[in-house]
């Protein structure tokens, strides 16, 4: 069964038509990467899948339910979504974050109860921040910071996260850092998690499922040995890539590429044309 299923979706800022007639199968219980040139419209799927963004057309199923039929608390309590490069307020604690992922289940005036605290415990733990309780946010390290985030979501206790470009501004150690813990909560949690990845070889590395996208329309989707292919990588990126199997992992793995030069007339398939992330 899948998480989220969008039909004939079309988003847009003002008169800026970004996707178009897009149709995605989140399957549940996996880890997907989006994947996809700058201005493509990945963090566009990712906020109208998450309904920060209202679409212009389509719709969105949460669940085999009509994400815009339900309210925010509903959302909230089903889905956890962490923007690209998100900041806390000034002085926030590791532990005082992390209650924010309880607001959705609490009611009348939001005082933690047994329940909340056990969970903002286990979250602490599973993210390895027990000892950071009492640190501001802002005294962390950047893969630190990352897992404070997670914690915030995994104490939402929703089955599904959305995570826009997670490793972005983290260097190599804190990028494997935060994805193995995301493949490790996927692996013992069942969560099902949905990330834009700019990395390619670490969006294959870790998931299960993968959508290549260009200038809003899905190029390819499948697992990272059927989207990871030079002819996928060509109409995505406008490159010409040398693709390995990783022999650790036995995943595929872009060893080096090539720009293609190519004029507009052979490209085609843009929404907007002035707005082409490859041009």
């Amino acid at each position: 069964m899948n998480s989220i299923i969008t039909e004939n979706l079309a988003v847009a800022y003002e008169n800026n038509l970004v996707v178009e007639n897009l149709d995605i199968q989140i399957p549940r219980g996996k880890i997907t990467t989006i994947i996809g040139s700058n201005g493509c419209g990945k963090s566009t799927v990712l906020k109208a899948v998450g309904r920060i963004l209202k679409p212009k057309g389509g719709m969105v199923y949460l669940n085999g339910e009509d994400i815009q039929r339900l309210t925010t608390k509903e959302i909230a309590q089903k889905m956890a979504i962490l923007p690209q490069s998100p900041q806390a307020p000034a002085g926030l604690t590791v532990g005082e974050l992390i209650a924010y992922g309880r607001f959705p289940h609490q009611r009348g005036f939001g005082k933690l109860n047994t329940e909340d605290k056990k969970i903002i415990q286990w979250a602490l733990e599973v993210t390895k921040l027990t000892e950071h309780e009492t640190k501001a946010v802002d005294n962390l390290s950047g893969g630190q910071r990352q897992r404070v985030w997670i914690a915030m979501a995994l104490a939402q206790q929703t089955d599904l996260i959305l995570l826009d470009e997670p490793t972005t501004y983290l260097d190599l150690s804190y990028q494997l850092e935060v994805l193995e813990l995301l493949y490790k909560l996927n692996r013992e949690q069942g969560c099902t998690i949905v990330m834009v990845l700019h990395d390619l070889n670490m969006a294959a590395r870790f998931a299960d499922y993968m959508i290549a996208i260009r200038c809003g329309k899905i190029i390819s989707h499948g697992t990272p040995q059927q989207v990871m292919t030079p002819q996928v990588l060509k109409e995505t990126f406008n490159i010409d890539a040398e693709i390995v199997k990783e022999p650790r992992t036995g995943r595929p793995a872009c060893i080096f590429y090539d720009l293609i030069k190519m004029n507009k007339n052979e490209c085609g398939g843009c929404i907007n044309e002035k707005d082409c992330s490859i041009w």
